[in-house]
């Protein structure tokens, strides 16, 4: 009988990722989706290999600020909902927190971003798999 025992981290995430994002068009479909919960009327996109090279996707919604882009690339972090009473009046596409999380353990990510107010800056956050 095999034995029970814990996975490391690095292999959670990409398993739970798998739950999300299971091939580029997935990848695609959360960004566009998080574009749109953001108020984007336009969004660009750009693909490479079929998305397996690269995805990109611009628009002009409201953006992250600054003091959260540390925990935009962590699971279940969030802007959609804040207490167990939110889940009930979801109005948005997305909600989990998991999207840009799931995608930055299975790619490299580049999130970069600004706001409405602060539209001539901006700000990074990366990850190259976990």
């Amino acid at each position: 009988m095999a034995k029970i025992k814990k996975l490391d981290t690095r292999l959670a995430n990409q398993i739970a990722a798998g739950e999300v994002v299971d091939r580029p068009a997935s990848v695609l479909k959360e960004l566009i989706e998080n574009s749109l919960d953001a108020g984007a009327n336009q969004i660009d996109v750009e693909v490479e290999a079929g998305g397996t090279k690269r995805v990109l996707v611009r628009d002009n919604g409201s953006g992250i600020a600054q003091d959260d882009m540390a925990l935009a690339l962590d699971s279940h972090s969030t802007s959609k909902i804040y207490d167990l009473d939110d889940l009930e009046a979801v109005s948005t596409l997305g909600f989990r927190g998991e999207a840009l999380a799931s995608i930055s353990s299975v790619s490299r990510l580049t999130l970069t971003a600004n706001t409405t107010e602060q539209a001539d800056q901006g700000w990074k956050a990366m990850s190259v798999g976990r």
